[in-house]
């Protein structure tokens, strides 16, 4: 298993894996290019996820797509595990964004973060479409974080 940095011109080739986490183009692209793209591989693609710096020593884990055929084999935790830990000694905090769902809070939960905050209606007020996961319609975004130590803390 390897995980790679992918270079800016090739961001778009990941455009199908991250439209399974994220399922409105023009919302990856407010965050695509301006963040770090990586791809797992494990004999193939696995798994992407993107993150940005958005300053204050907070990052934010914008993107979390594993291919469905290899869900559940532990690929997400593996990226979350490596993102953790390229930035979790240069941050105050990792957070991230995700619906009310079922399956995805528990699994940031199992990964060590807990949940900070909600944007109420985000997912009504910015998408073109009524946005559902595992029959569940999103309306607020959940807001999950994980703290870390700095040199200053």
């Amino acid at each position: 298993m390897k995980i790679e940095l992918i270079k800016e011109e090739d961001k778009r080739n990941y455009l199908e894996l991250l439209l399974l986490a994220d399922e409105q183009e023009d919302m990856i692209d407010k965050y695509l290019w301006r963040g770090e793209l990586f791809a797992l591989y494990d004999g193939g693609l696995r798994a992407v996820c993107v993150v940005t710096d958005e300053g204050g020593g907070v990052f934010e884990i914008k993107n979390l797509a594993v291919e469905p055929r290899f869900q559940r084999r532990g690929y997400g935790r593996q990226m979350m595990e490596f993102v953790c830990g390229r930035y979790g000694g240069r941050c105050r905090k990792i957070l991230v964004g995700t619906g009310e769902s079922p399956l995805t809070i528990p699994f940031y939960r199992s990964c060590g973060f807990q949940e900070s905050h909600r944007v109420k209606d985000f997912f009504i007020d910015n998408y073109d479409h009524p946005m559902f996961e595992n029959g569940v319609r999103l309306k607020d975004m959940i807001y999950l974080e994980r703290n870390f130590l700095t040199a200053e803390d």
